[in-house]
């Protein structure tokens, strides 16, 4: 009792030294857990003598205002930073509805395209057509797929400025990703309605629309996760909203297995060679209707559940002490200031990854572009195929998201991605040789090679590697009131490839006896270019920084 009595007078001495600090900060307090908790809640004022609520509130007020000694400064450095699975798998979500779109819409449109251009300049479907005629037609394929990302080029960098500067109750970056994703669902099943009706003008409108629209959610989603992710972990959360975008792909490749575009066109051949019978799909719009409204109702799911669990203001003001000590050991050549402009060292390596990235976008989406064209033109095979492929690649890639911030964290992010663009290189040399001698075979009895599930897997290990580590270099050279811009410039970049890989690869295309075969040989030049750029940025190596390991990285309050 004596003990007990001495440590109140103690505590109610120490109590008063804070009595002014407490009235003063106590209006702004009466919404904190701490504080509703041990002095509003009458039961805990019966469950716990009032020396506790004492020590409580101490301790609190003493984290609150108590100066920062050089000792705790130093302590908190070293703390071991921690990524929280679940929220981060929760702003996966956006990804998941952005690569669940686009999956869909690289995977049919370009065959779309390809049909609606054969009837109007040549007066043929797909199943009566030559291959010089599907051949001709490429290049304006490529064209109207690179026109709609000539609009996101424009659009992303600003977008990704004007959500910087949003403040809104719901967040800076929820009103973009929210009325993005709206307008895309709503848009996004008229695309094969007007296909069905052969509407060329209405079904090029839809893509126009769809595309510019996901931009403008694109970018706020991104810069999501580097808003509330100290920087050193943000390989890893990268990796885990790249798998979750991956699973959003893979809805769409499942659904493409059961909703084969060959049978909707007729095109699919047997191991003879000749046109397979008709199934119940052919000609028939809901094979190809199906697909875009699955689509466009898990991208509805995937934005609401976004939208109930994440709140982005909440979470920021939350994570602000983090995210100041993830800026002081940033791995960049000079140190990053809110107030400075990019240094001279910093722009140089932003532009040499930009650059790198350009050229390693225009190999991997030049033949995402052209796969479904050159599993249904050149190999004579089910579109079913292609989303199999697709899904082997994708395992490929989660199992490389899986791993690469380990990886990073053992050699660094820059000889992470450069040993990711040399597996890539592997695995496209390999397809283009055998492209030369067994595919050929197989483009004969329209059957689809076990070879290129090999190519595709590895590939798709390769380039998650690359996209694991890239985009968190480049924000890492911003500060936090910049994130969005720097998101901008990374997606300005790709974009960028992405309009002009479809019209470079559709107008070789047009050369005469330069077809789908050439596919891996363009993809092999274009990463050769890639890997020489990325051979001049620094790789830069942080402070000691302690990041926790195993399933202790994934913990954190909920």
């Amino acid at each position: 009792i004596l003990l007990k009595n001495k440590v109140g007078v103690a505590l109610r001495n120490k109590w008063a030294r804070f009595k002014e600090e407490y009235l003063t900060h106590r209006a702004s307090w009466t919404n904190e857990k701490t504080f509703t908790k041990f002095t509003i809640s009458p039961i805990y004022r019966f469950l716990f003598p009032r020396i506790f609520v004492y020590v409580k509130l101490i301790r609190h007020m003493e984290n609150k205002i108590a100066p920062k000694t050089e000792e705790t400064v130093s302590s908190n450095m070293a703390a071991p930073f921690k990524l929280n699975i679940k929220r981060t798998c929760l702003i996966g979500f956006a990804f998941f509805g952005i690569l669940l779109l686009w999956q869909v819409y690289d995977s049919w449109c370009p065959t779309i395209l390809t049909d609606l251009f054969l009837k109007a300049m040549y007066g043929v479907a797909t199943e009566s057509a030559s291959d010089e005629q599907v051949r001709s037609l490429q290049y304006l394929v490529g064209v109207i797929m690179a026109m709609d990302n000539l609009a996101a080029l424009i659009l992303l960098p600003i977008f990704g400025h004007l959500s910087d500067k949003t403040h809104t109750k719901i967040g800076k970056r929820m009103p973009y990703i929210l009325a993005g994703t709206f307008v895309c669902a709503v848009a996004f099943p008229f695309i094969p309605l007007f296909y069905h009706f052969n509407n060329l003008a209405g079904t090029i409108s839809m893509m126009a629309i769809v595309v510019m629209f996901m931009m403008m959610y694109r970018n706020p989603a991104v810069a999501l996760m580097p808003d509330i992710t100290p920087k050193p972990i943000r390989s890893k959360a990268n990796g885990i909203i790249n798998i979750m975008g991956y699973i959003g792909g893979a809805f769409a490749t499942v659904v493409g297995i059961f909703f084969v575009m060959s049978e909707y066109l007729g095109s699919k051949k047997t191991s003879d060679g000749s046109l397979a019978p008709h199934t119940w799909a052919y000609r028939n719009i809901w094979a190809v209707e199906i697909p875009f409204l699955v689509a466009s109702a898990l991208m509805l799911i995937s934005a609401l559940v976004l939208f109930f669990c994440i709140k982005e203001n909440k979470i920021e003001a939350e994570m602000k002490d983090e995210l100041a000590r993830g800026e002081e050991i940033s791995a960049t050549e000079d140190k990053v200031d809110d107030d400075k402009p990019l240094s001279k060292a910093n722009k140089r390596m932003l532009f040499l990854i930009l650059f790198a990235e350009f050229f390693w976008f225009m190999a991997d989406n030049g033949i995402g572009t052209f796969m479904g064209n050159y599993t249904i033109y050149y190999l004579g095979a089910s579109s079913s195929s292609n989303m199999i492929n697709t899904i082997v690649g994708g395992i490929g890639s989660v199992l490389g998201f899986a791993i690469g911030g380990y990886i990073a964290e053992k050699i660094g992010r820059k000889w992470t991605i450069f040993s990711g663009l040399g597996v890539s290189f592997l695995a496209y040399a390999v397809w283009l040789i055998m492209n030369f001698t067994v595919l050929r075979e197989s483009a004969a009895s329209g059957s689809f090679p076990i070879i290129i599930y090999v190519v595709w897997f590895v590939k798709g290990f390769g380039m998650s590697l690359v996209h694991l580590n890239s985009f968190p270099m480049v924000v890492e050279l911003c500060s936090s009131k910049k994130i969005g811009a720097f998101t901008g410039y990374y997606y300005a970049s790709s974009m960028a490839a992405q309009t002009a890989t479809p019209i470079a690869l559709g107008s070789l295309l047009l050369i005469p006896g330069f077809d789908f075969s050439f596919l891996p040989l363009y993809a092999l030049l274009c990463l050769g270019v890639s890997v020489m750029i990325f051979l001049f940025v620094k790789s830069i190596k942080r402070g000691k920084v302690v990041v926790k390991k195993g399933f202790a990285a994934f913990d954190g309050e909920d």
